[in-house]
C-alpha cells in the first residue's frame, strides 16, 4: 500500500480507503516514529451516547482474524481506544464517522465516503484539523492494535484478487509475501494506472468480492 501523498486522483470505495489511510497516517508519522510497534491503525468511531457493546452497530464479520488468536483482552483495549479516538473526531465536527467493526478495525467504505464528502466540501481541511486535534487518542489506538496474522491477511488478499479477476477485472494482480508481511496486489502499474476503478465493471466486481476480505485486510488493495 502506497502512502506517499494525501491527494492522489479521486477514486472510489477501496482506493478511497487508501486515500483516507494515507491522510490519517501522515500527521502521525513524527509522533509514532519513536514508539510505534509497526502495526497500522484501524480507524473507528462511536456516538457519545451509543453503547460500546451494542452488537447491532459496527458490523464486523464475527470470528475474523486480525490478531494473534487468543488476545481477547488486547482486542477489547484496541476497540475501546478506537472509541475514544472516534468520540474526539465526532467532537471535532465529523458527526458521520462510522463505528468500528466488532474486531476494532475500521469500516473503510464509510470512511472513504466521508473523505470524499470532505474533499468536495473544503478540500479535507476539516478532516485534517480533526486529525491534528485527535492525534493523541489515535496514537494510543495504533499502539493497541493486536498483531495481524500476516498469513491470514495474505490469504484474504489472494482470495479477493482471484475473485476480482473472476468477475472481469483481468489485470488485478495477486498479493505477495515479503519479509513476513503481506503486500497487497491490485493495479499492476500504480504510477500509471491500468485499472479504471470508476468503471461500472470494476465497481460490480468490487461489490461481489468485498466479503473475501477479513477486517484486518480491508482497505489494503
Amino acid at each position: 500500500m502506497r502512502m506517499i501523498t494525501v491527494t492522489p486522483p479521486l477514486r472510489t470505495r477501496r482506493p478511497l480507503a487508501l486515500r483516507a489511510a494515507a491522510l490519517l497516517a501522515v500527521p502521525l508519522l513524527a509522533l509514532t516514529a519513536a514508539c510505534s510497534d509497526g502495526s497500522g491503525a484501524g480507524i473507528a468511531v462511536a456516538d457519545d451516547d451509543a453503547s460500546a457493546t451494542d452488537d447491532s452497530r459496527g458490523g464486523g464479520r464475527s470470528g475474523e482474524e486480525g490478531g494473534s488468536g487468543d488476545a481477547t483482552d488486547g482486542r477489547s483495549a484496541f476497540y475501546d481506544a478506537q472509541l475514544t479516538y472516534a468520540r474526539c473526531m465526532r467532537k471535532e465536527g465529523l458527526k458521520d464517522w462510522p463505528d468500528p467493526k466488532l474486531s476494532g478495525y475500521a469500516d473503510w467504505t464509510k470512511i472513504g465516503d466521508i473523505q470524499q464528502a470532505e474533499e468536495e466540501r473544503d478540500g479535507q481541511q476539516r478532516l485534517q484539523k480533526a486529525m491534528t486535534a485527535c492525534k493523541e487518542p489515535l496514537q494510543r489506538a495504533m499502539q493497541l492494535e493486536p498483531p495481524r496474522d500476516q498469513q491470514k491477511v495474505y490469504e484474504s488478499l489472494l482470495a479477493h484478487a482471484r475473485c476480482m479477476r473472476a468477475n472481469g477485472v483481468s489485470k488485478f494482480t495477486n498479493p505477495v509475501m515479503e519479509d513476513g508481511n503481506a503486500i497487497p496486489g491490485g493495479d499492476p502499474s500504480p504510477a500509471d494506472p491500468q485499472l479504471d476503478v470508476r468503471s461500472p465493471a470494476y465497481q460490480r466486481a468490487e461489490t461481489a468480492c468485498a466479503d473475501q476480505l477479513i477486517d484486518a485486510a480491508e482497505g489494503m488493495q
